[in-house]
């Protein structure tokens, strides 16, 4: 049984994901062409160090930077590096933060430049479906009831949903119960109950929903090497509908 979180807790939580949507937003400043994932990083780990936290992501068994940076085909874990990032690219950008003892959790996939109309229907796609998840995180309900909405939507229009990986609980540690799955039945999984704190993070294929994992041991690739979207959102479980701690309105309101 997973115990729900108190106000007081939740709280905290809140001011970690507001952090992590407005780094979210000052990385999302510099995506361009020409701009390297490595420069990304350091706005990001600048911005958090600079508000007082401590980008929980760096040293995490191991990782070796403060975001996950996933260009294209890598779905997820992708490495900072001197790659340079080209027009018609896609990035997802996984960020989170350790601040009062809580953490933060979020991700937002930003296109390079332009893009084809199939890329933008693979964001916008993705996006969508985090939300469908969202509207079924209610006391009550099941995780299978999450992924099961978020499933059936991103495959109504030809995507593919991965397995290997899922959402999570959120609080003192940064993976808690229970796994929030991108797929299933509903009625099924875990149940929900008020107050439980959740990171739910579709990621979304073009192609085929097979992945591989690089030699690196982080870095998640479709196996087909086609475009893989990933959006992630913290919410409360709550009595008929989800509370939203983290939010994409910061990444708006300068894109």
């Amino acid at each position: 049984m997973v115990k729900p979180k108190t106000e007081e807790e939740i709280e905290l939580l809140r001011e970690n994901a507001i952090l992590v949507s407005k780094t979210l937003a000052e990385v999302g400043k510099v995506v361009a062409p020409g701009v390297t994932t490595k420069r990304l990083n350091e706005v990001a780990e600048t911005f958090i160090r600079d508000n007082g936290a401590i980008p929980n992501f760096l040293g995490y068994e191991g990782f070796p930077a403060a975001l996950c940076l996933s260009v294209n085909d890598v779905v997820v874990h992708g490495f900072p590096s001197d790659y340079v990032l080209k027009e018609g690219d896609i990035v997802s950008v996984d960020c989170g933060t350790l601040y009062k003892g809580y953490n933060g959790d979020s991700a937002y996939t930003f296109p390079v430049g332009e893009v084809d109309a199939e890329t933008r229907k693979l964001l916008d796609v993705t996006k969508a479906s985090l939300y469908k998840g969202i509207e079924k995180a209610v006391d009550g309900n099941r995780t299978g009831d999450i992924g099961h909405a978020v499933q059936t939507y991103a495959e109504s229009f030809g995507f593919s949903v991965v397995r290997e990986l899922e959402g999570h609980g959120l609080g003192k540690d940064m993976h808690e119960d229970p796994g929030v799955p991108n797929y299933g039945r509903a009625g099924h999984g875990a149940r929900l109950v008020d107050g439980m704190t959740i990171c739910i993070e579709p990621m979304i294929n073009a192609g085929t929903r097979g992945v591989y994992l690089a030699r690196n041991g982080w870095a998640v690739h479709t196996a087909d090497h086609k475009k893989s979207a990933h959006f992630e959102l913290t919410v409360v479980v709550r009595k008929g509908k989800a509370e939203q701690l983290s939010t994409y309105d910061f990444i708006e309101n300068v894109q």
